[in-house]
């Protein structure tokens, strides 16, 4: 619907509810006094019976001579408190009849001393306007059938009806004019406003600075965060944007616009960096048909910071890959090129598959944790006994753990469920006690238990008794990606340095965190939290 449909749907509405209010009271209220009106001549023929009997000594014989005076079809009849029938005109035989206690009308005149209903005598198989009303001693009813007549004593005059409706007709008529030329107008500043809203939309909601200038340089329009990073970028905070012409730090942006006059439209653009207060910025310059321009300015420290670190982690990742392939390719080639006797090549063979298998851990913890940090809807969540996985980990490490000579034991719940991934619960205690055989010595124990719950979390320790980290400047780093305490301990231990990141993005996908520290009686403990509900992952 456009604005001139609106508007013309919203009067009608509230024009329509008005008349139909007007109408809906002016014939209710008709309706009742006409009803009131009928039912006080009723009243009177019940009072004057009331009277005749009275003078007459309550001979229902009285009735006969005024009968007269009555409307021909009326119905008459005296019940007494009981609801038994003395009398009824319509009946000769007045015990045919039931006891009328519970008629509307009858507990209506019983209560309030006067009752009306309409409906369809049960005696008489015919639809009466009914009329009660308590005396001393008895009620007196009296009926009219409730037939045409009736009904147009009852029926409202229409000719109030019919004015509203014309009326009503030609204000919707004045209305649909109205909204005709109001509805032009407002079309033409809708289309401007709408322009309007979607420029000043798109640069409010923009993640980048953005201000527009005249060709004479002078503010046109800019957003919140703009004005941000430009007191980022310059000494002095101002209010003032035109500070853009005189810093320094835009002093390429200035050089080209000084230049832009005498290049062609598709080199006017220009972009650079910014680096200040360490950050690093985006400049970015737009130069429009009509000599006005927009300056962009765009806070790109974060990017520049992965960038970074996806250079840092390619570096790493080639080391790492380089240690073990040097070592697979220096087996092979003395195996191939030197005259060895059978027990010296199976030796340098066993080497080399070593040296195939560290390699292949570390391929498949780079690709976990990749799957973790970007596809983590691929893994399958279900309910885990964290009881059942650990003595499955103890089995699958029953070897190393015998020969380091380890007692590892968990203090847990047999029934202890929570929330998860299968594999990467399993990846969370089995990387801690791989670390845990691997550096922690011999002759140690691994301690697993439940220090706390909540509502939301099941929180975890796992503690060795070993050696721990005596610089403990250490400890906040061991979770980065192939850190070593010294350079050559993961090789030499074997394993793919990735271990406590796998651990510490395992933790998280589960919405936990993990904190390492050094035991005041020996050895590192690391204490972490894991969601037991289902809506903690959702």
């Amino acid at each position: 619907m456009n604005s001139k449909q609106k508007l013309f749907l919203y009067f009608a509405i509230i024009f329509a509810a008005f008349t139909i209010g007007v109408i809906v009271f002016e014939q209710s209220r008709e309706k009742r006094l006409r009803t009131n009106t009928l039912e006080e001549k009723l009243d009177i023929y019940a009072e004057i019976i009331h009277s005749a009997l009275r003078d007459n000594n309550h001979q229902v014989e009285a009735l006969d001579s005024l009968m007269w005076i009555f409307p021909q079809n009326i119905r008459i009849s005296l019940i007494d408190r009981q609801g038994v029938v003395q009398f009824d005109n319509s009946f000769k035989n007045i015990l045919e009849l039931d006891n009328h206690a519970g008629r509307p009308e009858i507990i209506l005149a019983s209560e309030n001393g006067k009752g009306t209903d309409i409906r369809i005598s049960t005696s008489k198989n015919r639809e009466y306007l009914y009329y009660a009303r308590k005396f001393d001693d008895r009620y007196i009813r009296v009926a009219l059938p409730y037939d045409l007549n009736t009904q147009r004593l009852l029926e409202t005059d229409k000719t109030f009806l019919y004015f509203i409706v014309v009326l009503l007709a030609a204000m919707f008529l004045l209305m649909n004019i109205i909204t005709n030329r109001f509805g032009k107008l407002k079309e033409s500043q809708k289309i401007i406003d709408l322009e309007r809203e979607k420029l000043s939309q798109h640069v409010h909601t923009s993640e980048e600075g953005i201000c527009f200038f005249t060709a004479d340089k002078k503010v046109e329009f800019y957003n919140g965060l703009f004005i941000q990073y430009l007191n980022t970028v310059i000494d002095k905070p101002t209010d003032d944007l035109s500070v853009v012409f005189t810093d320094d730090a835009f002093d390429e942006m200035n050089r080209f616009l000084q230049q832009q006059g005498g290049m062609p439209p598709c080199q006017k653009y220009f972009e650079t960096q910014i680096r200040r207060q360490g950050k690093i910025f985006s400049l970015r310059v737009n130069i429009f048909e009509d000599k006005e321009f927009e300056v962009v300015l765009n806070n790109i420290t974060r990017q520049e910071k992965t960038r970074l670190l996806k250079q840092e982690m390619t570096g790493n990742i080639a080391h790492e890959l380089r240690t073990p392939v040097t070592s697979i390719r220096g087996y092979l080639e003395t195996v191939l090129e030197s005259p060895l006797d059978e027990e010296r090549k199976k030796h340098f063979i066993e080497r080399a598959y070593q040296q195939t298998i560290v390699l292949s851990e570390l391929m498949q913890d780079m690709s976990l944790i990749t799957k973790m940090e970007e596809a983590p809807q691929s893994f399958k969540m279900e309910k885990i006994n964290i009881h059942h996985l650990l003595q499955t980990l103890k089995e699958d490490l029953a070897l190393p753990l015998q020969e380091k000579h380890i007692d590892m034991l968990w203090n847990l719940p047999n029934d202890l469920m929570v929330y998860g991934n299968q594999n990467l619960l399993y990846a969370i205690f089995r990387n801690l006690t791989d670390n845990a055989i691997r550096y922690a010595g011999e002759n140690i124990k691994i301690r697993i238990s439940k220090y706390n719950e909540d509502r939301d979390f099941y929180y975890f320790s796992f503690y060795d008794t070993g050696t721990g980290i005596a610089d403990e400047s250490h400890l906040n780093r061991l979770f980065e990606r192939f850190y070593r305490i010294n350079e050559g301990r993961t090789r030499d231990s074997g394993g793919s340095g990735l271990g406590l990141s796998i651990v510490k993005n395992a933790v998280a996908f589960h919405k936990g965190n993990i904190t390492v520290k050094n035991r005041k009686e020996k050895g590192l403990e690391f204490l972490f939290q894991i969601a037991k509900k289902e809506n903690n992952n959702e």
